[in-house]
């Protein structure tokens, strides 16, 4: 009999220390959407927290599959963000193949971004699309010259619009693909339907959609895509309206909290 009531209040024990951990951290989603924009405040909604946690677990344990002496898949760079000169500790070399395209010999990815490139690209010749990729890690140096291009050419105000400054472009990072042509055409070419309709589906999400000038800093750039993994992508798309910035931003608060 004592051994029966001690069962029982080990399993009482138990289930108000979950009840407790579970609350705790309910109240810490409250907490984190509390510190994100006006906006995103607005536009999502968590219908079910408890669902909500479930899946942001997922997420984060995917991260730990990808190198723990690099930056991590999911790290915030913007304009507010910068990873100052940073470097990846490993980049592949992008060579011609019978996959996907390139337009240049310079082309580097973090292993874990080419190899998803590969994957998505084998997806795509199956539909008859051949990508092209025609951009992808640049380092700090490199982007001092294409932001000091576009001042040139623009000034500085629409260059802030359509070029990051060194140190904050998620280039650098090693892990997001400019495709195609690099302008608003590329929308409608077969490519870029194709990338826009089975991108999420490999990994691959849209960085600066259109409409989101005022969130993530940059016009609409159809081409340019970025390697953050199938559950983040998901998730981005089932509780954060498929906006790529509001869930860095929100995984950037709830690591910091």
């Amino acid at each position: 009999m004592k051994k029966v009531f001690a069962f029982f209040v080990f399993m009482a024990a138990f289930c108000f220390c979950s009840f407790a951990q579970s609350s705790s951290d309910l109240k810490k989603i409250d907490q984190v959407f509390s510190q994100m924009s006006d906006r995103a405040r607005k536009e999502i909604i968590i219908s079910d927290k408890v669902q909500f946690y479930k899946d942001l677990m997922i997420v984060l344990e995917a991260e730990k599959n990808y190198r723990r002496d690099d930056l991590p898949l999911y790290y915030l760079v913007d304009k507010k963000h910068s990873i100052g000169e940073y470097a990846p500790k490993e980049l592949v070399k992008l060579e011609k193949n019978d996959f996907y395209a390139i337009n240049r010999n310079d082309l580097s990815l973090r292993p874990e971004a080419e190899a998803a490139l590969r994957v998505m690209s084998k997806a795509a010749l199956q539909d008859g699309i051949r990508l092209l990729v025609s951009s992808t890690y640049r380092s700090y140096a490199y982007q001092e010259k294409v932001f000091a291009k576009w001042v040139a050419i623009d000034g500085l105000e629409e260059a802030e619009r359509e070029s990051a400054r060194p140190g904050t472009s998620q280039h650098q990072l090693g892990v997001a693909v400019d495709f195609g042509s690099i302008t608003d055409d590329f929308a409608e070419t077969a490519m870029g339907k194709w990338v826009y309709k089975n991108a999420a589906k490999y990994g691959w999400s849209l960085s600066f959609p259109k409409g989101y000038e005022d969130i993530t800093g940059y016009r609409w750039e159809c081409w340019h895509f970025r390697y953050i993994g199938v559950p983040a992508c998901q998730m981005q798309k089932k509780w954060f309206c498929d906006i790529q910035q509001y869930m860095l931003e929100f995984i950037d608060l709830w690591k910091k909290s």
